[in-house]
């Protein structure tokens, strides 16, 4: 009698990170977020996690991310704050971050595409960390780059852009509208959907054109 053959197990709940309404991201892995709303699209995973998190930022930049403005949706008291004056810092940063495995969250602002070895080198060290997580029964960690632009790192396990739509307001209030593409992912194909956000929470609604 034969048996069917498995490539690749299927994930466990706890290996998965809810994104909004069914959509996932999977831990122990690195994902980009990329648009000018990502910043907000990564508040939005910190909202629906649990731990510190640890966000590596430029030490030079003007923008920064707003506690206040946090306070709606997640602890601003679990942020970890790393700076640095190049993105290599802080790549270095989220690299011993993910291989500590101690924060199921690290994000990193970056002003430039790196290349594929150091998103390889982020891939090692959140394996690194979900295999140290595991021995402490805790949460495989994961790694979120935050891009300009429409991004395009090499090798991440997934690519998500996301956008104000016109005449959607700036601050989260009733009937907010937001555009949230999935560009890339290895095991899902582009699409994107339509995020409103009112005193109810999120919903998502299919765009049926598939972006290019």
């Amino acid at each position: 009698m034969s048996l069917p053959i498995h490539d690749q197990a299927a994930p466990r709940p706890h290996d998965l990170q809810p994104l909004v309404g069914e959509l996932t991201l999977k831990r122990g892995r690195v994902h980009e977020f990329c648009g000018p709303a990502r910043l907000r699209l990564a508040a939005l995973v910190m909202a629906r996690s649990e731990g510190p998190v640890v966000w590596a930022r430029p030490g030079w930049g003007s923008d920064r991310l707003n506690p206040s403005g946090l306070q709606e949706m997640a602890n601003p008291a679990r942020l970890i704050f790393a700076a640095a004056g190049r993105d290599e810092g802080l790549l270095w940063a989220m690299e011993e971050a993910l291989r500590s495995g101690v924060a199921p969250l690290v994000v990193g602002e970056l002003l430039t595409v790196p290349g594929m070895t150091p998103i390889r080198r982020l891939h090692l060290a959140a394996e690194a960390g979900a295999e140290a997580a595991r021995h402490r029964d805790g949460m495989a960690p994961l790694g979120l780059i935050l891009l300009p632009g429409r991004g395009g790192a090499p090798g991440v396990e997934s690519r998500w852009h996301m956008a104000r739509l016109p005449g959607a307001r700036l601050l989260w209030a009733e009937d907010e509208v937001w555009q949230l593409t999935r560009l890339r992912a290895r095991l899902a194909p582009p699409a994107a959907w339509r995020l409103h956000r009112d005193e109810g929470g999120e919903r998502l609604e299919q765009v049926p054109e598939t972006p290019v």
